[in-house]
């Protein structure tokens, strides 16, 4: 007796992205009360004007189904064909049970295989590797992947490392079969050694007074020195891995850590001044897991991409842990 497997698309394709952002405005002037710096001097060091905050009626469930429900209207899939959700976040504070389920269910999914990933910053693409091995191989058709993020909650407005970097938002993409390769092979990996080098503070329940929520905290240094070494050689790799040359690129969407590490990895890839920078961390900071699909939205919203395109992504962050991708825009 042998075991049947299971089949799927030849190719799987982004058919699809909605974003959604909160609707308090904070920028380095209200932080500055909280910390000695300045406007000038976060700006020059990070490329940050302002950020997204959270506000009243506001969580990371509201801003998951509005970017969620934008991509689904925008895809033309029936709900009903909608066969799994993978939300990609380290802002939802329950470690159980997951986001997705909530949201399968709020969307009016049915019963789609439904489940949360925590790789930060990386979420996104982690995320899409596993949307795009999914409907290849015949476990779905159709997915929905969220990245959902309230860093808000989780920044401690008086610590001068982290107070000024983080916003708050969602992404949502559509994936779908497709004849032709739109998700380009996944580069992805992790460096534990640097475990530390972006946390909590503290855990629920490690004996501080209840009450004491954990905050992130971040060696800057170390993440930069990191992010702009190693991250730029395996930038160059999802570029190999697809067989893109940069100058077949159109798009270039890295996390928005900073505009710094940014610049030093279009130097490394050396790629042409045609192509098209996602720079929406100056008016929405760091997104961690949202950062990418809340760029691509902006980008094919002003028009600046155009569908069809060729783009390079690629997040990393806390874990330390990277993935990226070349995809065709949807």
């Amino acid at each position: 007796m042998s075991l049947k497997a299971s089949t799927g698309a030849p190719f799987a394709r982004i058919l699809s992205v909605g974003s959604a952002t909160p609707s308090r405005v904070i920028d380095n002037d209200y932080l500055c009360q909280f910390i000695d710096s300045s406007d000038e001097w976060i700006t020059q060091r990070t490329g940050i004007k302002e950020r997204r905050w959270v506000g009243e009626g506001e969580n990371i469930e509201t801003l998951s189904v509005a970017a969620a429900t934008s991509a689904i209207e925008r895809s033309g899939v029936p709900l009903d064909q909608i066969d799994a959700v993978i939300v990609a976040t380290i802002s939802h504070y329950e470690q159980t049970p997951a986001l997705a389920p909530k949201l399968a269910h709020q969307l009016g999914l049915g019963d789609a295989a439904a489940y949360d990933i925590s790789a930060a910053c990386a979420g996104f693409s982690y995320g899409l590797a596993q949307g795009e091995a999914m409907i290849r191989g015949g476990q779905a058709t159709y997915v929905l992947l969220v990245a959902g993020e309230t860093i808000s909650d989780i920044t401690d407005p008086t610590d001068r490392s982290t107070a000024f970097l983080f916003g708050d938002g969602a992404g949502a993409v559509v994936l779908g079969p497709s004849e032709t390769n739109g998700i380009g092979p996944v580069v992805w990996g992790s460096d534990g050694g640097q475990y530390d080098a972006i946390r909590m503070n503290h855990t629920i329940g490690s004996g501080v007074k209840a009450g004491v929520f954990p905050t992130i905290q971040m060696d800057g240094q170390a993440v930069f020195k990191w992010a702009t070494g190693y991250i730029a050689k395996a930038a160059r790799r999802c570029l190999d891995e697809a067989g893109i040359s940069p100058e077949e690129l159109d798009v270039f969407i890295p996390h928005q850590a900073n505009n710094r590490i940014t610049d030093t990895l279009l130097r490394y890839l050396k790629l042409p001044e045609k192509v098209v920078v996602a720079r929406t961390i100056t008016h929405l900071g760091n997104n961690s897991a949202a950062t990418i699909p809340m760029a691509m939205d902006a980008l094919l919203t002003s028009g600046e991409a155009k569908s069809g395109q060729t783009a390079l992504i690629i997040g990393f962050g806390a874990g330390l842990v990277y993935a990226g991708q070349v995809i065709t825009l949807p």
